[in-house]
């Protein structure tokens, strides 16, 4: 068994003996169905060496860590001019607040909260159908994991359009200020599928792996992204991943994350490995509470901290 190895495994073994694992995401039935008790965690590193244990082949709802690939795929397409609709600072509030949109003119602070992810995919369905932007963010993905299993929960994408007010109050908002180019309710169809995206921790950190590698994907050898694009998708990370609990995340851990409210995290090592984890249950901050846990823990035997001396 290998160092990295041996450190996964004890733990996963650590994280199942917590018992305060935080709580699902309730407000959304089908996530309020999942046992808080799963854990998984799978570590890839730039030789390809995979580490996995607990539920590291379950598949979950990565819900916001999608507006990681979502944006990679819509840097493709704009450009640079996608910055003239989203920003790229941290909002220091709620993942899916409202306040911020009236005083800064409809544009939101990053694509990581819910009105810049949202923004994200008004850009992707540009030109397109919405079944055939969800199936080119769904085929994207799937090409980055090399896993052509990866779906779209329909029922947790159903459940998210029925529950999604928030959201639809969002879209609207950035639509009355000319942020938003189509119909609202075609472009949340669209970002509620792609949040709908269903994998397993092995296939996150699979998909995350350009990100570890300058851009690069090294199941296929070509360039996803260029590596001055990959360093500052990786920096937004850091920056706004944990929407209000980024700058904790940063303290804690000191890795580029992306939280999603399925209770998985997507963590870049640059360099050195793509970590996925998923525990359901939250933080008062919408963030899984054992899946942090266990990445500070990670990051503390490993030294991957972005801010070690000789990173």
């Amino acid at each position: 068994m290998s160092e990295i190895g041996a450190i996964v495994r004890d733990i996963a073994g650590e994280m199942a003996t917590i018992t305060d694992r935080g709580r699902v995401a309730n407000y959304i039935p089908p996530l309020a169905e999942v046992d808080p008790a799963r854990f998984g965690m799978a570590v890839i590193e730039a030789d390809g060496a995979c580490h996995l244990a607990g539920d590291a082949e379950e598949a979950f709802s990565i819900q916001s860590v999608s507006k990681v690939f979502a944006l990679t795929l819509a840097l493709g397409k704009a450009g640079d001019a996608l910055w003239r609709r989203v920003g790229r600072e941290p909002s220091g509030s709620a993942f899916n607040s409202i306040v911020q949109l009236e005083t800064e003119g409809g544009i939101p602070r990053n694509p990581f909260i819910n009105a810049g992810a949202i923004v994200v995919s008004d850009m992707i369905l540009a030109g397109h159908r919405p079944r055939e932007a969800v199936g080119e963010i769904l085929r994207f993905t799937r090409a980055l994991a090399g896993e052509d299993a990866i779906f779209v929960d329909e029922r947790v994408a159903q459940a998210e359009q029925e529950t999604g007010f928030r959201n639809a109050a969002l879209a609207n908002y950035m639509r009355a200020f000319g942020n938003l180019h189509h119909p609202v309710e075609l472009t949340l169809g669209v970002y509620f599928h792609q949040c709908a995206i269903a994998m397993s921790c092995r296939q996150l950190a699979l998909a995350g792996r350009y990100l570890m590698l300058g851009g690069r994907n090294p199941a296929t050898g070509r360039s996803v992204v260029s590596a001055a694009r990959a360093r500052r998708i990786n920096a937004l990370m850091l920056m706004c991943g944990h929407y209000d609990g980024s700058g904790e995340f940063a303290y804690r851990v000191g890795l580029a994350g992306k939280s999603g409210v399925g209770g998985g995290i997507l963590a870049i090592a640059p360099g050195r490995a793509s970590i996925a984890v998923w525990s359901p249950g939250l933080n008062e901050r919408g963030n899984s509470q054992i899946g942090a846990l266990a990445l500070e823990r990670l990051v503390q035997r490993t030294g991957w901290s972005v801010f070690e001396p000789g990173r």
